[in-house]
Protein backbone atom coordinates (compact mmCIF):
# COMPACT_ATOMS: atom_id res chain seq x y z
CA UNK A 1 0.00 0.00 0.00
CA UNK A 2 1.24 3.60 -0.82
CA UNK A 3 2.22 5.71 1.55
CA UNK A 4 0.06 8.99 2.71
CA UNK A 5 2.71 10.84 1.45
CA UNK A 6 3.05 9.12 -1.44
CA UNK A 7 -0.81 9.86 -1.99
CA UNK A 8 -0.12 13.63 -1.16
CA UNK A 9 2.56 14.04 -4.36
CA UNK A 10 0.39 12.07 -6.48
CA UNK A 11 -2.81 14.38 -6.00
CA UNK A 12 -0.83 17.91 -5.95
CA UNK A 13 2.69 17.44 -6.96
CA UNK A 14 1.75 15.39 -10.39
CA UNK A 15 2.13 17.63 -13.24
CA UNK A 16 -1.37 15.68 -14.96
CA UNK A 17 -3.38 15.95 -11.27
CA UNK A 18 -2.29 19.89 -11.21
CA UNK A 19 -3.38 20.76 -14.37
CA UNK A 20 -6.89 19.26 -13.72
CA UNK A 21 -7.59 20.59 -10.39
CA UNK A 22 -9.28 23.74 -11.39
CA UNK A 23 -12.21 21.39 -12.46
CA UNK A 24 -12.09 18.34 -10.23
CA UNK A 25 -13.70 20.29 -6.98
CA UNK A 26 -16.87 21.01 -9.06
CA UNK A 27 -17.23 17.57 -10.58
CA UNK A 28 -17.02 16.12 -6.36
CA UNK A 29 -17.94 18.77 -4.22
CA UNK A 30 -21.83 18.84 -4.40
CA UNK A 31 -22.75 23.36 -4.53
CA UNK A 32 -19.07 24.11 -4.31
CA UNK A 33 -19.73 27.27 -6.22
CA UNK A 34 -22.25 27.92 -3.75
CA UNK A 35 -20.22 26.84 -1.24
CA UNK A 36 -17.89 29.72 -1.92
CA UNK A 37 -20.10 32.52 -2.24
CA UNK A 38 -21.60 31.61 1.06
CA UNK A 39 -17.91 31.65 3.10
CA UNK A 40 -17.19 35.15 1.18
CA UNK A 41 -20.51 36.20 2.66
CA UNK A 42 -19.64 34.94 5.97
CA UNK A 43 -16.25 36.49 6.00
CA UNK A 44 -17.81 39.58 5.04
CA UNK A 45 -19.60 39.65 7.98
CA UNK A 46 -17.16 41.19 10.21
CA UNK A 47 -13.58 41.55 8.09
CA UNK A 48 -14.32 45.15 6.90
CA UNK A 49 -12.52 47.15 4.13
CA UNK A 50 -8.60 46.40 4.11
CA UNK A 51 -9.04 43.30 5.91
CA UNK A 52 -6.13 40.46 5.47
CA UNK A 53 -7.26 36.98 5.09
CA UNK A 54 -5.18 34.17 5.85
CA UNK A 55 -6.20 30.88 3.53
CA UNK A 56 -4.46 27.78 4.60
CA UNK A 57 -4.45 25.10 1.70
CA UNK A 58 -4.23 27.79 -0.77
CA UNK A 59 -3.30 25.95 -3.71
CA UNK A 60 -5.26 26.39 -6.85
CA UNK A 61 -5.73 29.78 -5.55
CA UNK A 62 -10.00 28.91 -6.06
CA UNK A 63 -11.10 30.51 -3.04
CA UNK A 64 -8.69 33.06 -3.36
CA UNK A 65 -10.05 34.68 -6.44
CA UNK A 66 -13.75 34.13 -5.48
CA UNK A 67 -12.56 35.96 -2.18
CA UNK A 68 -10.46 38.50 -4.02
CA UNK A 69 -13.23 39.58 -6.72
CA UNK A 70 -15.96 40.33 -4.33
CA UNK A 71 -13.90 42.09 -1.98
CA UNK A 72 -11.36 44.56 -3.73
CA UNK A 73 -10.06 45.79 -0.79
CA UNK A 74 -8.55 42.71 1.02
CA UNK A 75 -5.36 41.20 1.26
CA UNK A 76 -4.59 37.72 1.40
CA UNK A 77 -1.81 35.58 2.37
CA UNK A 78 -2.14 31.96 1.33
CA UNK A 79 -0.37 28.62 2.32
CA UNK A 80 0.59 25.51 0.67
CA UNK A 81 3.00 22.53 0.88
CA UNK A 82 3.00 22.27 -3.00
CA UNK A 83 5.18 24.52 -5.10
CA UNK A 84 3.18 23.29 -8.77
CA UNK A 85 -0.34 23.51 -6.54
CA UNK A 86 0.91 27.50 -5.80
CA UNK A 87 1.82 27.88 -9.43
CA UNK A 88 -1.04 27.16 -10.22
CA UNK A 89 -2.61 29.21 -7.74
CA UNK A 90 -0.40 32.05 -9.49
CA UNK A 91 -2.10 31.47 -12.82
CA UNK A 92 -5.78 31.41 -11.56
CA UNK A 93 -5.29 34.84 -9.54
CA UNK A 94 -3.32 36.71 -12.56
CA UNK A 95 -4.05 40.14 -12.16
CA UNK A 96 -6.03 39.80 -8.30
CA UNK A 97 -2.41 38.15 -7.26
CA UNK A 98 -0.93 41.75 -6.46
CA UNK A 99 -2.92 41.52 -3.39
CA UNK A 100 -1.91 38.16 -2.48
CA UNK A 101 1.26 37.17 -0.45
CA UNK A 102 1.86 32.69 -1.61
CA UNK A 103 3.94 30.68 1.14
CA UNK A 104 5.28 27.46 0.07
CA UNK A 105 4.78 25.13 3.64
CA UNK A 106 2.27 24.44 5.88
CA UNK A 107 0.38 26.25 8.91
CA UNK A 108 3.91 27.20 10.54
CA UNK A 109 5.38 28.88 7.90
CA UNK A 110 2.21 31.37 7.33
CA UNK A 111 2.96 35.14 9.04
CA UNK A 112 2.25 35.88 12.80
CA UNK A 113 -0.86 37.99 11.84
CA UNK A 114 -2.90 38.51 13.33
CA UNK A 115 -5.74 38.03 10.41
CA UNK A 116 -9.18 39.39 10.48
CA UNK A 117 -10.46 35.99 9.06
CA UNK A 118 -8.86 32.48 8.12
CA UNK A 119 -10.00 29.72 5.91
CA UNK A 120 -8.82 25.91 5.51
CA UNK A 121 -11.25 24.65 2.81
CA UNK A 122 -10.67 21.14 1.27
CA UNK A 123 -8.03 20.66 3.12
CA UNK A 124 -8.32 19.72 7.19
CA UNK A 125 -8.99 16.03 6.27
CA UNK A 126 -5.39 15.38 4.42
CA UNK A 127 -4.11 16.08 8.15
CA UNK A 128 -4.48 12.77 10.81
CA UNK A 129 -6.04 14.13 14.42
CA UNK A 130 -2.43 15.30 15.71
CA UNK A 131 -1.95 17.44 12.92
CA UNK A 132 -5.29 18.80 12.73
CA UNK A 133 -4.84 19.61 16.59
CA UNK A 134 -1.93 21.80 15.73
CA UNK A 135 -3.29 23.48 12.54
CA UNK A 136 -6.39 24.53 14.44
CA UNK A 137 -4.59 25.87 17.09
CA UNK A 138 -1.81 27.68 15.04
CA UNK A 139 -4.46 29.20 12.90
CA UNK A 140 -6.62 30.37 15.77
CA UNK A 141 -3.37 32.48 17.58
CA UNK A 142 -3.26 34.34 14.21
CA UNK A 143 -6.30 35.45 14.50
CA UNK A 144 -7.43 38.73 15.97
CA UNK A 145 -10.01 37.84 18.70
CA UNK A 146 -13.64 37.03 17.22
CA UNK A 147 -12.27 36.85 14.16
CA UNK A 148 -14.21 34.33 11.96
CA UNK A 149 -12.54 31.14 10.82
CA UNK A 150 -14.10 28.79 8.02
CA UNK A 151 -13.11 25.37 7.65
CA UNK A 152 -15.07 22.98 5.26
CA UNK A 153 -14.18 19.09 4.68
CA UNK A 154 -15.36 15.54 4.11
CA UNK A 155 -16.49 14.82 7.23
CA UNK A 156 -19.28 12.15 7.69
CA UNK A 157 -20.97 9.31 10.26
CA UNK A 158 -18.09 7.18 10.87
CA UNK A 159 -20.10 4.14 12.95
CA UNK A 160 -21.90 1.02 12.45
CA UNK A 161 -21.34 0.70 8.74
CA UNK A 162 -22.08 4.35 8.06
CA UNK A 163 -18.38 5.36 6.52
CA UNK A 164 -18.69 2.56 3.82
CA UNK A 165 -22.00 3.83 2.64
CA UNK A 166 -21.13 7.41 2.68
CA UNK A 167 -17.93 6.77 0.59
CA UNK A 168 -19.98 4.93 -1.51
CA UNK A 169 -22.19 7.58 -1.78
CA UNK A 170 -19.28 9.83 -2.61
CA UNK A 171 -18.54 7.29 -5.52
CA UNK A 172 -21.96 7.27 -6.94
CA UNK A 173 -22.18 11.20 -6.76
CA UNK A 174 -18.43 11.47 -8.87
CA UNK A 175 -19.98 9.25 -11.36
CA UNK A 176 -23.47 11.31 -12.24
CA UNK A 177 -21.13 14.41 -12.57
CA UNK A 178 -19.53 12.13 -15.38
CA UNK A 179 -16.74 10.79 -14.14
CA UNK A 180 -15.86 7.23 -15.07
CA UNK A 181 -17.48 4.78 -13.11
CA UNK A 182 -13.89 2.90 -12.68
CA UNK A 183 -12.01 6.35 -11.67
CA UNK A 184 -14.64 7.24 -8.87
CA UNK A 185 -14.14 3.72 -7.25
CA UNK A 186 -10.24 4.21 -7.33
CA UNK A 187 -11.07 7.63 -5.78
CA UNK A 188 -13.12 5.90 -3.12
CA UNK A 189 -10.50 3.84 -2.08
CA UNK A 190 -7.97 6.02 -2.13
CA UNK A 191 -10.08 8.27 0.10
CA UNK A 192 -10.65 5.97 2.31
CA UNK A 193 -6.95 4.43 2.69
CA UNK A 194 -5.70 7.95 2.82
CA UNK A 195 -7.57 10.60 4.15
CA UNK A 196 -8.60 11.69 7.76
CA UNK A 197 -12.30 11.55 8.44
CA UNK A 198 -14.10 12.56 11.11
CA UNK A 199 -17.65 12.23 12.26
CA UNK A 200 -18.99 15.83 12.20
CA UNK A 201 -19.70 16.20 16.37
CA UNK A 202 -15.83 15.30 16.50
CA UNK A 203 -15.08 17.76 14.06
CA UNK A 204 -16.61 20.53 16.30
CA UNK A 205 -15.19 18.91 19.18
CA UNK A 206 -11.77 19.73 17.74
CA UNK A 207 -12.54 23.34 16.75
CA UNK A 208 -13.71 23.95 20.18
CA UNK A 209 -10.86 22.12 21.94
CA UNK A 210 -8.58 24.58 19.73
CA UNK A 211 -10.55 27.94 21.59
CA UNK A 212 -13.14 28.78 18.80
CA UNK A 213 -16.20 29.50 19.51
CA UNK A 214 -19.78 29.75 18.48
CA UNK A 215 -19.60 26.93 15.80
CA UNK A 216 -21.84 26.72 13.64
CA UNK A 217 -22.61 24.32 10.58
CA UNK A 218 -23.50 26.64 7.47
CA UNK A 219 -22.94 23.55 4.51
CA UNK A 220 -23.63 20.53 4.16
CA UNK A 221 -23.43 18.77 0.63
CA UNK A 222 -23.89 14.55 0.78
CA UNK A 223 -19.78 13.81 2.33
CA UNK A 224 -18.78 17.31 3.18
CA UNK A 225 -19.55 19.63 6.10
CA UNK A 226 -18.55 23.27 6.33
CA UNK A 227 -18.37 25.48 9.83
CA UNK A 228 -17.83 29.08 10.83
CA UNK A 229 -16.52 29.34 14.03
CA UNK A 230 -14.99 32.40 15.87
CA UNK A 231 -11.17 33.09 17.52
Amino acid sequence: MASNDDFLKAAFHDPHAVANYVDSPRLAFPGFTDMQRMATLLLAERVGADGRVLVVGAGGGLELKVFAEAETSWTFDGVDPSPSMLQLATQTLGPLGSRVSLHEGKIDVAPSGPFDAATCILTMHFADIEERKQMLAAVRQRLKPNAPFITVHLSFPQSDGARSRWLSRYASYVTSSGVEPEKAAKAREAIDSHLTILDPEQDESLLYEAGFSGVSLFYAGFAFRGWVSNA
